[in-house]
């Protein structure tokens, strides 16, 4: 199997219009989709669909219905003129820690039958229970990937939707890299990463990550608001959201 854990940190530093930093260590999985049933098996404490210690729910990414995300991101592929033939996916996120877990991001990596990279879906998520997806066809099978788009989603209350994105992802292997720099008006205003270091998805490697992280998704949910509250008692101007959406998807150039 091709599933991996990467352990490793999560970095938020802020510019404007003040200071801000956080920093945290976190485990994801790098999950491939057609391994789900295996993983269920060969793992007592890990299953697909089902509470476990740690779990991974389809309803937890995609249309958020339970329904198959192969499907989903098959369909989202086929759409924006982009081959779903032979194709494998692989996930990076979060998982279930005793059913519960919040997902910043989630990204999705498309590969063809020749391993070759074809495609990065951004799976944004806030934490209003709203999602935006960003999809970037990916031209060039390098190390490093760069991603350009104007923001659609709001996602922090304290910073304007007028800003743009700019991705830095590195192709999974021994390390896995997302960066995030956001800009307003051509200034850096945000810069938002996480790495990690691959471990094999096993039983062993799995246990090992959890009892380092015990109540990760706990903790990533209530950093959140105890970070909001902190950029609050700075005096950063509180944005009101105006669109109520539920799952969006865009296809970026």
């Amino acid at each position: 199997m091709t599933s991996s854990i990467y352990n490793g940190t999560v970095i938020h530093k802020r510019f404007k219009p003040k200071t801000h930093f956080f920093k945290y260590s976190v485990f994801s999985l790098l999950i491939d989709l057609s391994e789900l049933d295996q993983l269920d098996k060969n793992i007592k404490f890990f299953s697909f669909n089902k509470f476990n210690l740690i779990s991974f729910f389809e309803k937890d990414h995609g249309d958020r219905d339970g329904s198959s995300l192969i499907s989903w991101v098959k369909k989202n592929l086929d759409e924006n003129n982009i081959s779903s033939k032979d194709i494998r996916i692989k996930l990076l996120c979060y998982p279930r820690i005793f059913g519960y877990v919040f997902n910043p991001l989630s990204v999705f990596f498309i590969y063809d039958i020749n391993n070759k990279l074809i495609a990065i879906l951004y799976e944004v998520k806030n934490t209003f229970g709203e999602q935006h997806t960003y999809i970037f066809k990916v031209e060039d099978d390098t190390k490093l990937f760069q991603h350009n788009c104007s923001k659609k989603f709001h996602v922090s209350p304290f910073i304007e939707m007028d800003c743009n994105y700019f991705f830095r992802i590195l192709k999974p292997c021994e390390r896995i890299s997302v960066i995030i720099d956001q800009y307003q008006s051509d200034e850096k205003i945000l810069y938002a990463s996480q790495d990690g270091e691959r471990k094999d998805l096993n039983s062993k490697e799995l246990l090992k990550s959890y009892i380092k992280h015990p109540l990760m998704t706990f903790k990533i949910i209530s950093a959140i608001h105890f970070e909001a509250f902190k950029l609050w008692t700075k005096g950063i101007k509180f944005i009101q959201k105006k669109l109520k959406i539920k799952n969006n998807i865009t296809f970026e150039s």
